[in-house]
């Protein structure tokens, strides 16, 4: 299969299709087997260069990641940190657990850097959605790459196309209200596109147009994920502008220290 790069800032038409019909993803489950599955009942065939875009609980809950708030004995630094911030002091518990350094505490917010890597509330950690139940809670997958790798070469086996995977995960970001998907893990996909020494619209040569491309192919296929029980956490994007990579990882998106303005 020749690897594709896509260069062109026009690529027509991009199609966003969830995939309908997926269980309650389990400990163990075959998550291509069952997309594939919904697929064939929906008519869909898969593409040279489709992105398939998976919520980071799905995969959480394959791994095994889900965690019973019961069973935490929250430490003395936990229950500092729930004075603090008003959280469950298991929860909190959980969070140091999942962090490399808890970074700023505010009423209400924890900001942490994760194991993984990523500068996020909350290590991560995702309260809703999971089982049904408040005190079962989901950690980021251990190694979201990783992930990602493994399912984009069983797709691609299957299917002989080249596709790309994208894990993402709902995050807010400093200096501005809301939160959007972002990637935590990738495979297939250069996680940049860069424009740098190409023109605008005026003749102009770009000298810093460096675009995160996966981060928003996550944000796209947000929308149609959706955050309530729209139920969708599996979302292809079809015709996006992006270039194939083999050993792309999402780590790629942390600014190293010596760089960052912000901490």
């Amino acid at each position: 299969m020749p690897p594709l790069s896509y260069t062109g800032v026009d690529m027509g038409i991009i199609s966003i299709i969830p995939i309908t019909g997926l269980p309650i993803i389990k400990e163990g489950d075959d998550i291509v087997g069952m997309m594939e599955s919904c697929l064939g009942s929906m008519g869909e065939t898969v593409e040279d260069g489709d992105v398939f875009v998976i919520a980071s609980t799905i995969i959480s809950k394959q791994e095994g990641q889900l965690h019973d708030l019961r069973d935490i004995e929250p430490t003395g630094e936990a229950k500092e940190l729930s004075l603090k911030t008003g959280k469950d002091p298991r929860l909190c518990e959980l969070i140091i657990r999942s962090s490399e350094k808890i970074l700023k505490v505010g009423e209400g917010p924890i900001i942490s850097l994760t194991k993984q890597g990523f500068i996020c509330a909350s290590a991560g950690i995702d309260t809703s959605n999971i089982a049904g139940d408040k005190n079962i809670v989901a950690t980021l997958p251990q190694n979201p790459d990783d992930s990602a790798v493994h399912i984009r070469e069983e797709l691609e086996a299957r299917h002989d196309k080249r596709v790309a995977v994208i894990i993402s995960d709902t995050q807010g970001r400093p200096f501005r209200a809301g939160a959007i998907g972002v990637c935590v893990g990738l495979s297939g996909i250069e996680p940049f596109v860069a424009y740098r020494g190409k023109k605008d619209l005026y003749g102009y040569e770009l000298r810093a147009s460096v675009i995160g491309r996966a981060d928003e192919i996550a944000s796209a296929a947000d929308i149609a994920m959706g955050q309530s029980d729209e139920g969708f956490p599996v979302i292809i994007v079809r015709g996006a502008n992006f270039i194939y990579s083999d050993d792309a990882k999402a780590t790629g998106f942390i600014r190293e220290r010596e760089k960052d303005l912000f901490r």
